[in-house]
């Protein structure tokens, strides 16, 4: 592992320490999940970003997922 140094404000770091104690870890191991979460996050904020910009430049038609719902025993009518 590479350490890093950062700066964060006394009320944060407070807040994670007693928040650490809680859990039973480290300042190291609360920050590397909390960096985890976040970078899966923001994964998932550009794949639903793309999402919408590909419906956008190719919306649905009105019937394109009629067949799914035909094979699922449902209908329109």
């Amino acid at each position: 592992m590479k350490r890093v140094q950062i700066t964060i404000d006394e009320e944060l770091v407070n807040t994670v320490d007693k928040l650490v104690k809680k859990l039973d870890t480290t300042r190291s191991e609360f920050t590397r999940t909390a960096l985890r979460e976040a970078i899966k996050k923001y994964s998932v904020l550009i794949l639903e970003e793309k999402h919408i910009k590909g419906y956008k430049h190719n919306p649905i038609k009105e019937d394109e997922f009629d067949i799914w719902g035909n094979k699922q025993g449902y209908s329109n009518n």
